[in-house]
């Protein structure tokens, strides 16, 4: 249902209902636009952003990026609506999901679209594994400050109170087989530590970063692409491997590192993403 080797590093959100943040995300080298019904949008302009993302998404010129629709929540007044022009995205954010019984009534409601599960609740980080394993679900995306505020925890730069939690995501997308997402850094004047946060979620495993910035995707972009000594080492690994397997050896080793075959999948991965529209 979901392409590994496609890029999913940068994850931008933008108001559906302002159509200047729309024509700016045609031009922008993110790899995922999210047009937002929900946080973005005060109650009493829901029903014309719901009009606009629609007609947003008809237009076109998205080009290779992945277009999705963050509906609002499951139970709101909005939602069944919302769900209701799913055919016109690549795949729906669903915000606050926090049991498999939620994430399989959103996958009902989407009209066979993927859905992108939101975790941003202290039941949804328990339930994390079982929403996870839902079919049609392919992404949990990490939603911290909402996590925050239910934990009354204090975030520092580290995010200290928030590290079990955003391991527990990345595992449980592991675990299924299907994308982990960073949450969102909102402090758009802080470029340096929007670099630190980015390292810190590679660190932990992450797929890619949602962003609330256009600013962010370059950044972004850079801080998840490999570097050109990880190209080099990808290549030099499999090659290594591949003349073992020629020769009829019983071990290779790169570097002087026994290669494994888990360490040519993870090198192939790479290179795979390179071609990765």
């Amino acid at each position: 249902m979901i392409n590994p080797a496609r890029r999913r590093h940068s994850i931008l959100y933008m108001p559906a209902n302002r159509d200047s943040a729309i024509a700016k995300a045609r031009t922008l080298p993110a790899d995922c636009i999210i047009l937002d019904l929900e946080d973005a949008v005060q109650p009493e302009a829901k029903d014309a952003a719901r009009v606009a993302a629609q007609a947003a998404a008809r237009f076109g010129g998205w080009g290779r990026r992945e277009l999705l629709l963050r509906v609002n929540g499951l139970g709101t007044p909005w939602h069944a609506e919302d769900f209701g022009i799913a055919g016109d995205f690549d795949a729906l954010v669903v915000p606050k999901v926090d049991s498999a019984a939620e994430a399989e009534r959103a996958v009902a409601l989407a009209r066979g679209k993927p859905i992108w599960a939101m975790i941003e609740t202290p039941r949804g980080v328990l339930a994390a594994p079982e929403i996870a394993r839902v079919p049609g679900v392919v992404a949990l995306l990490a939603g911290m400050a909402d996590l925050a505020k239910d934990l009354r925890a204090r975030p520092d730069a580290a995010r200290t109170p928030l590290l079990y939690s955003l391991s527990a995501i990345v595992i449980a997308a592991r675990a299924a087989g299907i994308l982990a997402i960073d949450g969102v850094f909102t402090d758009i004047k802080d470029p340096a530590g929007f670099d630190a946060e980015v390292a810190q979620g590679l660190m932990l495993g992450f797929d890619g970063k949602s962003l609330i910035h256009p600013s962010q995707v370059e950044p972004c972009n850079l801080a998840f692409a490999p570097t050109e000594a990880d190209i080099a080492d990808a290549q030099g690994l499999i090659a290594a491997y591949e003349a073992g397997l020629a020769a009829g050896k019983g071990v290779t080793t790169y570097k002087g590192k026994l290669i494994e075959v888990l360490h040519v999948a993870a090198a192939r991965a790479l290179l795979a993403g390179l071609k990765a529209p």
